[in-house]
Formats: structure tokens, sequence, C-alpha cells
């Protein structure tokens, strides 16, 4: 029994000639956007500066300093520490997924509000473009939609949720990287 082939893209879901489901898979690079309602809560605001710097360069060494989308590194540091947060709209609750390594370019398609605001909104949607291998209109597409979304998010208060980074295997964690001496956790 063969799939079918694909006719339409409806709320995330291809329909095929014989009227089956299936999710269409996500892009490798998306815009995300904070909500303006959330922006400067992150996890380097909710933690001391010595423990992010542990953090990050965790998630660097992680990744072996490469880009976790699309594999390359930047010019001057190699990659960034990007959240990837989850988002429960019906309970307005952003919780934090996890951190990944992101090169430059990556990074600044993620935030495409700042890359706007900062003159690289071109550049940024020319790379989404070519890491997904779609038109530079597909990818306006995305962006324009990924705008709305974050609109509609952005009329409202979030809750911000650090999830495992508020769990006590990640104070011990940290507590077995910290040089002795250092100051106790929050």
């Amino acid at each position: 029994m063969g799939l079918g082939r694909a006719v339409g893209l409806e709320d995330g879901v291809m329909r095929t000639c014989n009227n089956s489901r299936t999710s269409v898979p996500e892009p490798p690079l998306t815009v995300e956007l904070v909500p303006s309602s959330s922006w400067f809560t992150n996890v380097r605001s909710h933690l001391p500066a010595e423990e992010w710097d542990l953090v990050r360069r965790a998630v660097y060494r992680r990744a072996r300093y490469r880009c976790e989308v699309c594999g390359g590194h930047g010019e001057h540091h190699p990659v960034e520490c990007h959240e990837v947060w989850d988002y429960d709209d019906e309970h307005r609750v952003q919780r934090l997924n996890r951190l990944v390594a992101l090169c430059p370019a990556c990074h600044r398609v993620k935030h495409l509000g700042l890359a706007s605001v900062n003159g690289r909104y071109d550049e940024a949607l020319r790379h989404l473009a070519d890491v997904n291998g779609w038109t530079l209109e597909e990818a306006r597409q995305h962006a324009e939609s990924a705008f709305a979304q974050w609109s509609e998010r952005s009329q409202h208060e979030w809750t911000v949720s650090l999830g495992a980074l508020g769990s006590e295997a990640y104070r011990r964690w940290i507590a077995r990287r910290r040089p002795s001496g250092s100051s106790s956790l929050p």
C-alpha cells in the first residue's frame, strides 16, 4: 500500500491524494521569536555569570564547537548558545526545552527581529533559505508566519520555566564544576 502523492499542506499536516495524513517534518532552521513580554528573561539573566559560562561552554563542547543546525562555525567565535523554548499557549507558560550551539548566522535567523533592527534581515533571510533549501519567497513566508505568531504571543504575559536548570541534578552538576572557594548557588 503506497502513501499516495502529496497534494496539500494544511496546519502542518500533509494530505496525500488518498487523503491519508502525515506530519510535515520541521525544517532544519526555523525562526523562533520570543514574545516581547518575555524579552530579557532568559537563562543568562537567571544565572550568575560564572554559572552561565559553565553552562554555555558545556553546550559548545557537546557540539564540538560546530553549529547543531548547519555544521558551520563563525569567523570571530565558532558558536553561540541558543535557548530553545516550548510554548503552552493555553496556560501561557514558556518552558526551556534545551540549549543548543548555533553558528552566528543560524543564531541570527532564530532572532530575526533583532537581525532586522541591526540591519541584517536580508542576510539572515538568505541564510534561512540556503540552509533549508528554500527559495527566498518560501523563507519570507516562514518569517511572516513566525512574526504573526510572535505578535499574538506578545499580547500576553508568560510564566517562564527553566525546566531542568532548576533541578537538583543540575545543581550537583554545577557544584562539581565550580572551582573550590567559589560562591554557592543562589
